[in-house]
């Protein structure tokens, strides 16, 4: 197995550029995860969807993250992480292209499968990137960056649909998704520019597959996974459907989608902050365990009160969800930053970022979906908290367990 380029030495001159393309990269990646939400009143209106179709539709574009993740690990030891960056942003571009043409709702569904592989291509590859071209000294730095890629792209993708979309609309949501190809392509470009190329010689796929098996025989590995999965569980479904949640207090379509983009922004603050504490030498322990206990606590505060009853009830639901994404964000923060060197001995961090993608895509896929039939089960909201209070208390006792000292910076066999 060829050795993959070693990280830059502490206080080697690698451009920033570099760093901030990937970033980049994985934004825009994003955005096409995110621009349905944005988007969402106008395509079921024109496709016909119900709710429920409508949480299939955002969570399915985490199908091939899902199924794929680990397989992904293989393709990008095998072919190289820039070439499989490189690959993800044109399958974005041509399922977003694709997509601005589906006149039904399996059409669309099917091409969100296509933009959902290439996500996931970009996702994986992402951080073991940073990790190769960032010096140590700032790898905290960057991959606090890197982890609010979900949070900066949730209010760029949601914005922008918003303002697109509504009445008088600029652009139909056909334009909107060819506008996003667009963008992946202005994506590929600088990447090919900037990204240095991938020096080793191609990896042997039975040694990419060994690599991966000693990762995935590792206890810590799914730990973080769980751990992740039971932050996306709830983040995802619940920015994905702020605007349904919010509208029930009253609050109008437009404002509600603004009023969401400035919740996902909040995450990607919140994320930048976690990545400096990271770098001053904040407990990663306690960075984690502040996330799951905040979104305990704040989710039974979005559901449980009858919010359509109080007045300006709606915009005390909003600063809660604010308050959510934000203090939730020292989840990802930590354990992105956690994640790439956890790897065992003769493990690959890309098969540890790979097997976190394909469960908490999972977890993508499930949350909305529970979610949204739990409302319609309930006839409203108001007993969701049930779901995420679950989920935070699981995520609560697995960092408390899992991130001590004696357990991060190695990986431990599993029993």
């Amino acid at each position: 197995m060829a050795a993959p380029d070693p990280p830059p030495a502490a206080g080697a001159r690698t451009p920033d550029r570099v760093w901030i393309v990937i970033v980049a990269c994985s934004v825009i990646a994003a955005m096409h995860v995110w621009k349905f939400p944005g988007a969402m009143q106008w395509i079921r209106e024109d496709l016909g969807m119900s709710l429920v179709d409508a949480g299939v539709l955002l969570g399915i574009v985490q199908l091939a993250s899902m199924l794929l993740g680990l397989s992904a690990s293989v393709f990008s030891e095998r072919l190289g992480l820039r070439t499989t960056l490189l690959i993800g942003l044109l399958l974005l571009a041509l399922g977003s292209l694709a997509g601005a043409f589906a006149t039904h709702t399996w059409q669309l569904m099917a091409t969100r499968i296509v933009e959902g592989i290439g996500f996931l291509f970009v996702s994986v590859v992402g951080p073991p990137l940073v990790r190769r071209w960032v010096p140590t000294s700032r790898a905290s730095i960057a991959m606090g960056w890197l982890a609010a890629f979900q949070g900066i792209a949730v209010f760029l993708a949601v914005t922008a649909g918003v303002l697109l979309l509504s009445p008088p609309p600029v652009m139909t949501w056909h334009g909107w998704w060819i506008v996003m190809a667009v963008l992946s392509v202005v994506g590929l470009v600088l990447a090919r520019l900037v990204v240095p190329r991938d020096r080793a010689a191609a990896v042997n796929l039975r040694l990419a597959v060994r690599a991966i098996g000693k990762t995935v025989a590792a206890l810590m590995p799914w730990m973080l996974t769980v751990m992740f999965s039971m932050y996306t569980l709830q983040w995802g479904a619940i920015i994905g459907f702020l605007p349904d949640i919010v509208s029930d207090s009253g609050i109008g379509p437009l404002a509600a989608g603004l009023a969401t983009a400035i919740v996902g922004g909040l995450n990607g603050v919140g994320n930048v902050l976690a990545g400096v504490a990271l770098q001053r030498g904040a407990s990663r322990r306690s960075m984690v365990v502040f996330g799951m206990v905040s979104m305990l606590v704040l989710t039974v505060l979005l559901f449980a009160p009858e919010w359509s009853a109080v007045p300006g009830g709606h915009w005390v639901q909003l600063a809660i969800a604010g308050l959510f994404s934000g203090t939730a964000a020292t989840i990802p923060a930590t354990l992105t930053r956690v994640a790439v060197d956890i790897a065992p001995p003769g493990g690959a961090p890309s098969a540890v970022i790979g097997l976190m993608t394909q469960v908490f895509n999972a977890a993508n896929l499930v949350g909305p979906v529970v979610l949204t039939a739990l409302a319609v089960a309930a006839g409203g909201w108001h007993l969701s908290w049930l779901f995420t209070a679950s989920a935070s208390v699981i995520g609560l006792v697995l960092a408390a367990v899992f991130l001590t000292s004696a357990r991060i910076g190695a990986g431990q066999p599993a029993p």
